[in-house]
């Protein structure tokens, strides 16, 4: 490993991911999935594999980075995904809010789920989709949305890698883990 790069292998394919201070003395490797076809599709493969045992209705992810990935498992699973938002959209109508502070964005941010997204989730088992868990504050986020439209609080997470302590996410079905860089 270089001091600007972390090397990882996930679903059989190498990246190397470069290294970002998040806060004085902290480096994290950075996972961005967006527009690696390659990565998205496989680690989709892979993740849809290890959700065959799990029952449930819909997969939902927040805005924007998982999109592709989310999308990916909705196609291989069959079952529709649905988008949390940054930002409210007159259209969404009577939506659900909530807020996060990730770390990488290091300030508070909204996540909105449009209203008529609601049905996919009342009642219903979701699988929460995310690229990387680090802090869990999104995670949070979703959950509180999930709680709020009545999905069934049987819920379960799948991400490309985990981040921080591996011990903080046995539940989470993922592919990888990401360490954090402390200089």
């Amino acid at each position: 490993m270089s001091t600007s790069h972390y090397e990882i292998e996930l679903a059989g394919i190498k990246r190397s991911l470069q290294l970002f201070e998040v806060s004085p003395g902290l480096r994290i490797a950075v996972l961005n999935i967006l527009g690696d076809t390659e990565l998205v599709e496989a680690c989709a493969d892979a993740l849809a594999e290890k959700l065959k045992e799990i029952s449930f209705d819909t997969l939902i992810t927040a805005e924007s980075k998982s999109i592709p990935l989310a999308h990916a498992l909705s196609v291989r699973t069959g079952k529709p995904y649905v988008v949390c938002r940054k930002s409210y959209k007159s259209y969404m109508g009577k939506a659900l809010e909530t807020s996060s502070v990730s770390i990488t964005t290091q300030h508070e941010q909204d996540l909105i789920l449009d209203e008529k997204d609601i049905a996919l989730l009342k009642g219903k088992k979701a699988v929460i989709v995310d690229d990387v868990i680090s802090t869990g504050s999104t995670l949070q986020a979703i959950v509180n949305l999930l709680e709020l439209a009545g999905s069934d609080p049987d819920y379960h997470v799948a991400a490309i890698c985990t981040e921080g302590g591996e011990d903080d996410w046995k539940n989470v079905i993922s592919l990888g883990h990401l360490p954090l860089f402390k200089d």
